[in-house]
Formats: structure tokens, sequence, C-alpha cells
């Protein structure tokens, strides 16, 4: 069944989720959620696409929860909170998780849950009037399952700032703070996305998804013989792979690899 709250696009590689439910500035709701994860299944098994981003459509990426979502929430037991949350944590993990390079696209308002979307992809990209909050403590609440994707993104220092004060900051701060790796005037935003993506599909699809797989098992861990050990183990099935021993192939010919949307075909070099 085709999406209700997304409109998803496909084209040379680049699999494109737009938020869009512009009417609430893209707010979460339990079927937008599940639509997500649903979406990134899809794209992780889908080997046309190479690259995902994730934008919002309208005047927001996405401004939180719902408000209707929210009442319905107030009623909830605590097993259907649970059940519920957990619906959330499982779709940040989805997209966290995806085997692809992922690139947030974000303008306008991203709060709460929708600032767990940025952070939980790979690369994120704003206009400079985009505008951040993690606002859950204004509401007696806390931001549990967009967490960890946040403290990975912004460092815990700057978290105890801006979880606790629940302050708006804008996009050169979450520049600063290193949630956002560039911004850019509103116009030129797609163009920035454009050029990132056109770089990400230049890469090997399954070296893309090993290094994936290595920053999350060495991220935080000491230089001990176990992880020395481990990243020796994951060079040396690179080197084995077809993948490497094409892109390896490749650079020595003088020619680009055959996973490269612009390379000749058979991997003959161009002219």
């Amino acid at each position: 069944m085709a999406p209700t709250t997304l409109e998803i696009e496909c084209r040379s590689g680049i699999g494109t989720v737009w938020l869009n439910r512009p009417e609430v500035r893209n707010a979460f709701d339990e079927g937008m959620i599940a639509e997500l994860a649903a979406a990134f299944a899809a794209m992780a098994a889908d080997d046309a696409v190479r690259v995902v981003v994730v934008g919002g459509r309208g005047s927001a990426f996405c401004a939180g929860a719902d408000l209707n979502w929210m009442k319905k929430m107030a009623g909830f037991s605590p097993e259907e909170n649970y059940v519920d949350a957990l619906g959330l944590a499982e779709m940040l993990h989805a997209l966290a998780a995806l085997p692809k390079p992922t690139v947030a696209r974000v303008h306008g308002a991203a709060f709460a849950g929708g600032l767990g979307l940025v952070a939980a992809c790979d690369i994120a990209v704003a206009a400079h009037e985009a505008e951040f909050c993690v606002s859950e403590v204004k509401l007696g609440l806390l931001p549990a399952t967009i967490g960890p994707h946040l403290v990975a993104a912004m460092g815990a220092r700057a978290a105890r700032r801006y979880w606790l004060t629940a302050e708006r900051f804008g996009a050169a701060e979450a520049h600063r703070i290193g949630l956002v790796h560039e911004i850019a005037p509103a116009a030129t935003l797609d163009t920035v996305v454009q050029r990132i993506s056109a770089e990400l599909l230049g890469g090997g699809p399954a070296a893309q998804a090993a290094t994936k797989e290595l920053i999350r098992a060495v991220a935080g861990k000491p230089l001990a013989r176990e992880l020395r050990e481990d990243t020796a183990q994951r060079i040396a099935a690179t080197r084995a792979s077809d993948e490497g021993k094409e892109g390896v192939r490749a650079f020595l010919e003088k020619r680009k690899p055959a996973w490269r949307p612009d390379a000749a075909p058979s991997g003959r070099a161009r002219d």
C-alpha cells in the first residue's frame, strides 16, 4: 500500500523520503513512524538505491510529535506507552543502521523526534534559518528514544545544555556542536545535498556498508589487541572481496570502478 504521510522518490541511485504532512509541519504520529520504518526497510533492500536522503515538505523538516497523537498517549497504559515508544526507537534504529549512506536535508523546524531523525542520519545539511530544539523536559518528559542518536551526534556536553534547558538554537550553533555537517542558504540547500550525494555515489556500496559497521565497532573503544585484530580482519576481508579487487584494479588501470554511475560499460576506460 502506498504511504499516506510520505512522498518517496528514487532517481539515479538516490532514494528520497519526504515527510509529507505539511499542514502539521510534518509532525510525527504512529502512522508516519510505521511508514518511515517500512520505507527505510524497502530502501535497505533495494540495490538500485545507493544513497538515502530524508527531507520535509512545506515549511518545516519535522516539528516533533503530533498534538492528536500526544493526546492519545496521555490515556495509554504503561504497557501501551512502552509499545508506542518502542516503535519510534525501532524506526530510528532502522535509519541509523541502514547499510547505505544517509543524508538529512533540514529546513525550518527540527524539534524533538524530528531532531532524532537528523541525528540518526550519517550526514546532516541544514538551511541557515533552520531551528533546532530538544523540547521534551518542558513537557515533563525526556528525550529517551532519540537520546542515543543525539549524544552520538552532538556529544554529551552539548546535550547537558540543550536537553536540560530545552532552548531553541539555530543552524550555526548546530554546526558548531557537530549536530549538522554543513549549513547553506535555503535556495542552495538542494544543490549541497546533490553534491554530497554525488560524492557518496563514488564509493563502493559494500565498502560503505562495512565502513558504517566499522565506525560502530571502533567508536569509543580502547586500542586493545582485540580491536587491532578485528580491524585487521575487516580490511583483509575487504581486500579479498570482489568489490575491493575491482576498486584496486580500477585505480591501477586509471578508470572508474564498475559501481560508479558514470563508469564506462564493462569497466572499460573512458577516452
